[in-house]
């Protein structure tokens, strides 16, 4: 698989579309998380994602069956937190996996936390999405969001072979609504999934990049 340590990844052109953030948490298209119990973003901002991401989610949305909902977890990530938890994943490796030489390190960090210079939460374009059901309960899709390969024994990728039936197909529910509005999964995270980032336009064969990083002070208000 493509990973984001990839360094291709690096010579994909930005084309830095100037496109304004909007607030998940003011559709009514989907569900929010807004405990953030499960992610390590204080920022106000997590639940912000470029316009165009939150249209192709309301498209996603339309592909849902009857009862079901997606619950977003987070979508924007300032670079700082961004650096911070990758670097924690690192070290968290480098002790766990100590046969590793420091390529396949960055590799195997990269599965769960992104470089911070390729990340697509920070530009805005990605999103961490579950399902829920009519009565708001998450559907099991065979691990917790959020849990690394060595928490979840390799139930986080998105293929992986040891899971449930219901959880395979509730899985397949979510991959058909977001790819038939044109996201990408990370393979490695079944709750990832982006559009506009680098990672995009590598999977996707997009000649650029649509967003480039920004800071966390350009999502204040003016």
């Amino acid at each position: 698989m493509l990973t984001l340590a990839d360094p291709l990844l690096l010579d994909i052109a930005l084309a830095g579309h100037d496109e304004p953030f909007v607030d998940l948490a003011a559709y009514s298209d989907w569900d929010v998380d807004l405990s953030r119990s499960q992610i390590a973003s204080r920022s106000p901002h997590f639940l912000k994602a470029r316009h165009a991401v939150a249209e192709r989610l309301r498209i996603a949305a339309r592909h849902l069956p009857d009862g079901l909902r997606f619950c977003v977890k987070e979508a924007y990530r300032p670079l700082a937190r961004q650096q911070r938890s990758y670097d924690e994943h690192l070290a968290k490796l480098r002790e766990l996996r100590p046969e590793l030489d420091e390529t396949a390190l960055l590799r195997e960090a990269s599965l769960y936390v992104a470089p911070p210079a390729v990340a697509p939460h920070p530009t805005g374009a990605a999103l961490d999405v579950t399902l829920i059901d009519a009565t708001g309960q998450e559907l099991d899709m065979g691990c917790p969001f959020n849990a690394d390969s060595e928490e979840s024994a390799g139930a986080c990728y998105t293929d992986s072979p040891g899971l449930s039936d219901q959880a395979r197909a509730n899985r397949a529910v979510l991959i058909r609504a977001m790819q038939a509005a044109g996201f990408v999964n990370y393979p490695s995270e079944w709750w990832h999934w982006s559009y506009g980032d680098r990672y995009w336009a590598a999977v996707s064969g997009a000649p650029q990049a649509l967003y480039a990083a920004v800071d966390e002070s350009f999502l204040e208000p003016a």
